[in-house]
């Protein structure tokens, strides 16, 4: 049995792509076999036509930013996202629906993939022809850990914008999968003030912040992401744990590196915690 869930905060790049991981080896090439509707009114309605992946294999099992794409062959593609506190777990059909598990996809392996969401902010979308064309989807910028995220495209993101730097990073139109948690690990790792203006941070320091987004990231998808785990407990409720963060939730605490005590600020509406010496 899987389930991946984030309990306290939107699930991060990390946090999808365990999830990804976590479901892949239970669904790809596996037969949809029936399609269970139990509510529908998520932040966009449930595709009225997800009924017709019934019968038909999943051929991928994809994530672009924090959307997971579900390549059904002659269907189309299933997006998910988990929204603010939504779960996909690999179960038993005949095990007991909870009040939020709102979408269950059968399988022909005797397995059900299912959709739970207590704050229904999540999505199930049936998507015709190119998913990259979709709205949600178009207007993303790059992939950090891909090759189309490098110093230069940073610098010509930040060329014209005075915002905090930490806002451009989380802006998906920028680069996608930043989200609050890793942009002030991010931000640590590369020495940066979080409300520097973005022009005023020089090419060579944007190139050590690209590099601290990949290895944040990086190290956060090895280690399962920072509020889930891919296992459950005996008594099915989902184990979790934080990575070694350096600075976020930290305020007051003494800093890793220095010891000098971690500040926090309010900035765009998102906490904000940063080590005043080593970050100029």
């Amino acid at each position: 049995m899987y389930e991946a869930s984030a309990p306290t905060d939107m699930p991060e790049l990390p946090e999808v792509e365990t999830t990804r991981r976590g479901i892949e080896p239970h669904v790809l090439g596996v037969r949809v076999k029936e399609v269970i509707v139990r509510r529908r009114d998520l932040r966009q309605p449930v595709s009225k036509s997800i009924a017709e992946i019934e019968g038909k294999k999943i051929s991928a099992v994809r994530r672009r930013s924090k959307y997971l794409l579900l390549e059904i062959e002659g269907a189309g593609t299933l997006l998910i996202h988990l929204g603010m506190s939504g779960s996909l777990r690999v179960i038993s059909p005949a095990d007991a629906w909870k009040t939020h598990d709102h979408v269950g996809i059968t399988l022909a392996n005797g397995k059900q993939l299912r959709f739970h969401d207590p704050r229904r902010f999540g999505l199930v979308l049936l998507l015709r022809g190119d998913p990259m064309a979709h709205a949600l989807l178009k207007h993303l910028g790059p992939e950090p850990l891909e090759a189309g995220f490098t110093a230069r495209h940073l610098q010509e993101a930040c060329a014209k914008r005075s915002a905090a730097i930490k806002l451009v990073i989380m802006d998906a139109k920028v680069v996608v999968g930043v989200g609050n948690i890793y942009a002030s690990e991010a931000l640590f790792r590369a020495g940066i003030l979080p409300r520097t203006k973005a022009n005023r941070v020089s090419r060579p320091r944007l190139a050590k912040l690209v590099q601290a987004i990949r290895d944040v990231l990086g190290d956060a998808i090895a280690e399962g992401g920072t509020t889930l785990r891919d296992f459950l407990n005996s008594d099915g409720e989902p184990g979790y744990f934080r990575q070694k963060l350096f600075v976020y939730e930290r305020k007051g605490e003494p800093c890793r590196v220095c010891g000098t005590p971690i500040r926090h600020a309010v900035m765009g509406q998102r906490s904000t915690y940063w080590c005043p010496k080593c970050q100029k």
